[in-house]
Parts: C-alpha cells; sequence; structure tokens
C-alpha cells in the first residue's frame, strides 16, 4: 500500500514536472507568431523588432511589461498592449500618434502630436499640417501647449483651412487662414463657444481679423 501511494507521489510529480517544462522551459509553447495590430503608418516588421522576442521563447515566460516598454520606444506610437493568445501567439496592440502641426527648423520640419511630441523629421514641407509659429518650441511649453490645444480643438470645418498657428503666450493664440483672413483666438479656455462662433461667422461675415478670444465680445475689422 505503501508502495503504490509512493508511486502515485512520483508519477503526480514527474506529470507537474513535465507539465511545468511544456509550459516554462519548453519550446512546445513558445512564440511561434506575433500578431500587430493598430498600426497604420509604422510597419509590423519594425514594431516586431522592437519588441524584441525570440522566435519559440516560452510564451508563458515572456515579460509582457518589458515588451511593451520596448515597443514605446518607438516614437511615432501613443499606446501599446501586450498579450498572450495560447498556444504561441504574442499580441501587440498599438495606437500611433497622430500628426497635427509642424515646426520649422532650419531647412527641416518637426512633425507634433497634440501633445508635442515629435514624431519625426522630414525635409520636405509636409501638406496639409499647420506651421506652429512659437518663441520656445519645446514639449511642455505653455504657449506650444496652448497652441497645441487650440489646434485640437478648432472645428473641422476650420481646420481645414488653418495654415499657421502663432503662439507668444498661452493666453495669445492666432490662427492664420490659407486664404489671407487672422482668427484672433486668445487662450484655450471657452473652445466650443469660440469655434461655434468662429464658423458662422467665416460663412456669413467677410472681414480680414476675426477677434473671438472673448466670445461675448465678438469683433471683426
Amino acid at each position: 500500500m505503501k508502495a503504490r501511494k509512493a508511486f502515485l507521489v512520483l508519477l503526480t510529480a514527474g506529470v507537474v514536472g513535465t507539465a511545468a517544462w511544456l509550459v516554462f522551459l519548453s519550446p512546445v509553447l513558445g512564440v511561434r507568431s506575433i500578431e500587430i495590430v493598430g498600426n497604420l503608418t509604422v510597419p509590423e516588421e519594425r514594431i516586431e523588432q522592437q519588441a524584441g522576442v525570440p522566435d519559440l521563447h516560452p510564451l508563458a515566460t515572456v515579460n509582457l511589461a518589458e515588451v511593451q516598454g520596448r515597443v514605446l520606444g518607438i516614437r511615432q506610437l501613443a499606446g501599446a498592449k501586450v498579450d498572450r493568445i495560447w498556444p504561441g501567439t504574442l499580441r501587440i496592440e498599438v495606437v500611433e500618434r497622430e500628426p497635427v502641426a509642424m515646426i520649422q527648423a532650419g531647412d527641416k520640419y518637426a512633425i507634433v502630436d497634440k501633445h508635442g511630441v515629435v514624431i519625426e523629421i522630414e525635409t520636405a514641407l509636409p501638406p496639409l499640417l499647420p506651421v506652429l509659429k512659437v518663441d520656445r518650441p519645446a514639449e511642455g511649453d505653455p504657449a506650444m501647449m496652448a497652441a497645441l490645444q487650440v489646434i485640437d480643438a478648432v472645428p473641422d470645418e476650420v481646420a481645414a483651412k488653418v495654415r499657421q498657428v502663432r503662439a507668444g503666450t498661452a493666453e495669445g493664440v492666432t490662427l492664420e487662414l490659407s486664404d489671407g483672413r487672422t482668427v484672433i483666438w486668445g487662450g484655450t479656455d471657452r473652445p466650443q463657444e469660440k469655434g461655434r462662433i468662429l464658423t458662422s461667422l467665416l460663412r456669413r461675415e467677410k472681414a480680414a481679423q476675426y477677434d473671438v478670444s472673448s466670445p461675448d465680445v465678438v469683433t471683426l475689422k
């Protein structure tokens, strides 16, 4: 009886040990494919290379947080989520940064997102993006962040016409439109009211300058 119990204990230990080896050490349940989701402009190959997970590495021992951190080292990505899909797939879902403006630096153009993060550097003038002009073009600068908030808040109908955004201070944001008209937007307060009023004015009032910095007292010149 004792021998039988001992045998069962050894058998159980062997099964558990084999299962542990299969899951944590063996390539049998290793990473056989990496699924990339959410990328539009960043190539899958680049994300997979940045993830740094070797083929057949045991899926159970992949450090998901470390993989996420490495993937977010790609400047064009704002977010990443890494999951295991058994038996052998690592799934990486990414969110790309959206370019909203460009800053000229010499003969090059820095493309930035709404947080002021430089996504990439271009040598040719990118189409459709407004040029951002501030005294200190640096991530976190109050005037720059205010200008980016305004760009994000401008209604789509107006945004398509914005060619340049100036901000001397956080309260002094000005838009220059493609037809030469100027909009004094002011600070980042009351964006919906300003946007609604400006859209209406541009449709029905012809002027060189529209001042919506105070939605209660709008002036045209």
